[in-house]
Order: C-alpha cells, then sequence, then structure tokens
C-alpha cells in the first residue's frame, strides 16, 4: 500500500492487475486501484475534482480531467474516510499513476490541493 498526508488528507492507494488482452492486435493490461481519502484534519472538506497522469513503457503520458470520483463528490468530515475503487487500461505491462484531488475546505471556503502519490502499474509476472 502506497500512502501520502497532504494539508491533513491521507490518501491510501492498493493497486490489483486484473488481466490482459488483444484488440486490434495491441495488448491491453487491466488494472483496478483501491483509494482511500482519510480526512485527518479538524476541518469538513469535500472532493471536488480529480485530475490524472498515467505514464506508460510504451507510449505517451495520458491527462485524465474530471469531477469527483467514480460519480461522487464526497463531504468528508474530520476523521471519516471515503474509499473507492476505479480501474485503469493501459497498453504496456508496466506503468504507473500520479494525481491531484482539488478538494474545499468548509472552514475557509478555500480550494486546496491533495497530492495523490505515485503508484505503480505492473503485471506480476513481468518483474520475474
Amino acid at each position: 500500500m502506497i500512502q501520502q498526508i497532504t494539508k491533513g488528507i491521507k490518501i491510501s492507494v492498493e493497486t490489483k492487475f486484473e488481466g490482459s488482452f488483444l484488440k486490434d492486435q495491441v495488448p491491453h493490461y487491466a488494472f483496478m486501484y483501491f483509494i482511500t481519502i482519510e480526512n485527518q484534519s479538524k476541518d469538513v472538506v469535500q472532493l471536488l475534482s480529480r485530475h490524472w497522469k498515467i505514464l506508460e513503457s510504451v507510449s505517451r503520458p495520458q491527462y485524465i480531467n474530471g469531477n469527483g470520483v467514480v460519480g461522487k463528490k464526497p463531504i468528508i468530515k474530520p476523521g471519516e474516510s471515503h474509499t473507492y475503487q476505479s480501474g485503469s487500461l493501459i497498453t504496456s505491462p508496466l506503468g504507473s499513476m500520479t494525481g491531484t484531488y482539488i478538494m474545499i475546505n468548509f472552514s475557509t471556503a478555500k480550494k486546496f490541493n491533495v497530492d495523490v502519490p505515485s503508484f505503480k502499474l505492473s503485471v506480476p509476472y513481468i518483474l520475474n
């Protein structure tokens, strides 16, 4: 598990390789990732949007931006957490993801960035 704390918000990430397949003679590798966002601050916060950078060993970086996470903009009270799962499909057996969540602090009404630590997307047998 990869973890990082930014401004009192702890991000924990776990990944799981789901399998591979060929599409138009190009291999694709499917990964699930599980993220827990824990509010260790004293303020109520809300996740507004996300920004991802996906790196692969055989192609250009992909950038993904959007509102919320998996269709939700969770409000997280102090001491509480929000967990979700999502996935990524890449064309390389090795890759990584990193990102940023844009959040708002309800006490100050100010937006702030929370870093998502870089995590690997690697097919288990590729490193053997």
